[in-house]
């Protein structure tokens, strides 16, 4: 029997830079990147409510399309529509518990609608917890 597959966090990078005021403007590549490193441990810990490990997805656009992935962590380069990409991921994981890291009330319903549970950007600031 095969063990089920971790479950899988999928994390809406522009919102979650966005939700903290700390000039992520300047600099939106490195900001994608300090987040990107910032999830590292969530690879191994979780997050509250979803224990580890996990498989952490960033989904980055724009300026941050450039953000390469480090272990632990998974980059998706959205061609386009950051949101779209996001979902597209989370309808390929309906066959695991996936959780969707954004405060995006419109991507929330659209990902809900799919299964997967939402969090909000609070969930991977500050230390891990699970």
């Amino acid at each position: 029997m095969t063990a089920a597959p971790p479950p899988v966090l999928i994390v809406d990078a522009a919102n979650v830079v966005g939700s903290v005021p700390d000039g992520w403007w300047r600099d939106r590549r490195g900001a994608a990147e300090r987040l990107r490193d910032s999830l590292v441990p969530r690879a191994r810990e979780g997050v509250a409510g979803v224990p580890g490990p996990v498989e952490v997805v960033l989904v980055v656009e724009g300026a941050a399309r450039g953000v390469e992935p480090v272990p632990g962590v998974r980059v998706v380069a959205a061609a386009g529509s950051g949101d779209d990409r996001i979902v597209e991921l989370a309808a390929e994981s309906a066959d695991r518990d996936c959780v969707v890291v954004t405060a995006d009330r419109g991507l929330r319903r659209r990902v809900e609608a799919l299964g997967a549970r939402t969090v909000g950007p609070r969930t991977v600031h500050g230390p891990p917890r699970a």
